[in-house]
């Protein structure tokens, strides 16, 4: 039977953030905001091992407290994108992780995922050949910037989904696909599609939020507060 791991990259700055360091270490409700997203598959019986992936000279890590991640492995081999990050980390678990296991990509910047979307993601791909991601199904009208700052078109937002993650591929069919797209896809699903494969969308909320802004953080601890 293929068993399940998680890996997060974590190499990355969050210069939005305007944080004096990187984003992941950021204070949420006691612990940092990394720390909240290995801990969701803590508590997931079905993943084996939780791998974070770190920049080599991370000086962070060290300075925090790591404590009930009992599944955790520090992997120090992350690259200068998340792509490059995240195909660094595929390639040192290799040894470990089979080619038919599930890897679970997820944004250290996601800290409030929660086992009811972990269980949902894990129940409908488990019989999938390609895996997929969790998605939210875009609520709000977009509007394309034309030049000035001013509205160009309204896009319609019929089958538009928004992206999530985790993102859950077999670590073989993963690995062949970042080796094949390169290190500039910004996520897991592009590499898997410029295979030719569709992931399956996983439908998801707006509570898995990715912390990307400033005000993001308050809004990070409350959901925390409430749990699921």
């Amino acid at each position: 039977m293929p068993r399940y791991f998680a890996l997060l990259p974590a190499a990355g700055i969050g210069a939005r953030m305007g944080s004096d360091g990187p984003k992941q270490y950021l204070s949420l409700a006691g612990r940092t905001m990394l720390w909240h997203a290995i801990h969701a598959f803590e508590a997931m019986a079905a993943v084996e091992r939780s791998y974070v992936v770190l920049a080599p000279d991370d000086g962070h890590w060290d300075r925090h407290d790591w404590s009930g991640l009992a599944k955790l492995a520090v992997l120090r081999c992350g690259g200068a994108t998340r792509a490059e990050t995240v195909l660094n980390g595929l390639r040192a678990v290799a040894g470990e992780v089979g080619p038919d296991d599930w890897v679970l990509v997820h944004d250290a910047a996601r800290p409030c995922v929660s086992i009811r979307l972990l269980d949902r993601l894990l129940g409908e791909l488990a019989d999938d050949g390609i895996g997929g991601i969790l998605a939210a199904p875009v609520a709000d009208t977009l509007k394309r910037e034309g030049d000035g700052g001013r509205i160009l078109e309204t896009v319609p937002r019929a089958g538009l989904w928004a992206a999530q993650t985790p993102q859950m591929f077999r670590h073989g069919l993963l690995l062949r696909a970042l080796e094949h797209a390169g290190t500039g896809v910004t996520d897991e699903a592009s590499a898997i599609e410029a295979l030719g494969l569709s992931p399956r969308l996983v439908e998801s909320d707006m509570t898995n939020l990715k912390v990307t802004w400033p005000r993001d953080v308050e809004v990070a601890e409350w959901l925390l507060s409430k749990g699921d």
